[in-house]
Order: C-alpha cells, then sequence, then structure tokens
C-alpha cells in the first residue's frame, strides 16, 4: 500500500477496532511498523514551521499491540516475554549496541549511533553520531537527532498516547548530562546543554537569569542554552516553600563544546564507558 492508503486504513481502524478482524487491516499495520522500523515513516517530522506529529503512525503503534500475540523470545541466559521483537540486523545497518542494552522492533537508530547497555523503545529515532549512554532510556517516540549525548541514567520519557500529543524532542548537537529527565513532549533544541539531575515537564519553568529580568519558558529549551537544576520560592495555604525548576545560566561556548568530545573518543580510539 501507498503511504496515503496506509494512513487512511489506519485512521479508520484506529475510530473503528472492528476493522481489525479485516487481513488487509492487519497487513496495513504491520507494513507501518516496518517502514517505522527502516526509518522510512516518523512519529514527528520538523518542518519549516517547527516539529509535527504524524499521527497516524503513533495510531499503528498502538494498534501493532493490539493485534499481535504474546510470545517467549529466548536470547540465552536471558528470556523474554512480549508482544514486540527486538530489533534486527544492527551489524548491516551499522549501529553498535553493547549488550545488555536493547532496541525494540519499530524504533529507528541511524547508521554511526552508539547504544551502550541502555534502551529504545517503539517509535523512537535515534540520529548518526548519537551516543545513548549507559543505563538511559529513549522512550516510546522520542525523537533524538544527530550528534546527540544521552550521558548516564538519563530518561527521556515515552509519549504515546493520545496520538495527537507531541513527543519528547532532543534536537542535533544537544548534550544532556547525566541522571537528566525529560518528559511530555518537552522539546530540547538543537546544540543545548542540559547539566546533571535537570529535570524538565510540560509545567517546569525554565528560567532564562542572563538578563536583568528573568524570561520563562515552558516546555522547550532554547537553542545552545546551558541549563542547570534550580530551586523558586512558591506559596502555599500551608506556607511557602521551594519548588523544582530549571535555569538558564549562559549560551553555548567553546569550553562547553569541548565536554561532547567524550563521544567523538570513544568511536575514534574504541575506549570502553
Amino acid at each position: 500500500m501507498r503511504e496515503a492508503e496506509l494512513e487512511e486504513r489506519i485512521s479508520a481502524a484506529f475510530a473503528d477496532r472492528r476493522m481489525l478482524g479485516d487481513a488487509e487491516t492487519a497487513e496495513a499495520i504491520r507494513q507501518a511498523l516496518a517502514l517505522l522500523d527502516q526509518g522510512l515513516i516518523r512519529v514527528a517530522e520538523k518542518g519549516a514551521s517547527g516539529w509535527r506529529v504524524n499521527q497516524w503512525v503513533k495510531e499503528a503503534i498502538l494498534l501493532f499491540f493490539a493485534i499481535s500475540e504474546m510470545k517467549l523470545m529466548e536470547l540465552p541466559p536471558f528470556e523474554f516475554h512480549d508482544k514486540v521483537p527486538l530489533k534486527k540486523g544492527l551489524d548491516r545497518a551499522g549501529v553498535r549496541l553493547v549488550p545488555p542494552g536493547a532496541i525494540r522492533y519499530g524504533a529507528f537508530v541511524e547508521r554511526g549511533a552508539v547504544v551502550m547497555p541502555g534502551y529504545v523503545n517503539i517509535g523512537a529515532y535515534v540520529g548518526a553520531g548519537t551516543m545513548v549512554d549507559t543505563w538511559a532510556t529513549v522512550g516510546s517516540c522520542a525523537q533524538v537527532g544527530k550528534n546527540v549525548h544521552l550521558s548516564g541514567g538519563v530518561g527521556l520519557g515515552g509519549v504515546l498516547e493520545p496520538p495527537s500529543a507531541s513527543p519528547v524532542i532532543v534536537e542535533d548537537g544537544a548534550f544532556i548530562g547525566s541522571r537528566c529527565i525529560v518528559v511530555e513532549g518537552v522539546v530540547v533544541e538543537e546544540e543545548a546543554v542540559l547539566g546533571a539531575n535537570v529535570v524538565l515537564t510540560a509545567s517546569t519553568p525554565i528560567i532564562d537569569v542572563t538578563g536583568p529580568e528573568e524570561v520563562v519558558h515552558k516546555g522547550r529549551v532554547p537553542a545552545r542554552s546551558v541549563v542547570i537544576p534550580g530551586m523558586r520560592e512558591k506559596k502555599f495555604p500551608a506556607g511557602t516553600y521551594q519548588v523544582p525548576c530549571a535555569l538558564i545560566i549562559g549560551k553555548r561556548s567553546e569550553s562547553t563544546d569541548k565536554k561532547t568530545s567524550l563521544n567523538q573518543a570513544l568511536r575514534d580510539f574504541a575506549v570502553p564507558a
């Protein structure tokens, strides 16, 4: 089926689940997942006006769960019981995956990316030259650009439902520090740097404190911003308390660029991490 036909059939089946009993509908869902796995379609794409969500692709993922059966998968000494198999053909794709890391079928990882013992979930997209470091998680449908470093323990949240919801997006060249959490469709723009332990939700105030007056962003880290964890006072009926925020303390400079050189060193000299 052509892409337009896939979209039409999948959207119709998502609205009327009785169509899932039709063999042609099931084949359309599987075909969409195969295209997603190959990177030929994406959950979200960036255009001239910004990021656009392909809702029908997320619908296809949800319908794939509905038509798939639980299966026992044995990779001695490991055993899995799930509806979605692991991604295959990593050698041909030029992707380095270090045991016991996992990339789920329906995720696309570009040639030259490295996944340490982390996890890339269905619907995710990981760009070329990106490092998914140890115990980092790329949640379902998260979109990660080229030459990004997701440091150890980073958590990019999955945003699968509702299908219209924007996924977490980390654009090209960003550096996400150890144990950062980015969820609820937050966009980290190109070459931004998040210091260790920054937590960003859709409602987290991201406060630029570099000027005479604060500038507050929500749901978006501006390009090349350097961000650290912060706290600010907030009054409640019971009293005044410190609540989390994130602080933009400057723009990326040559000194912060040097911190990302670890990625290239690992690739050039095969240094273990």
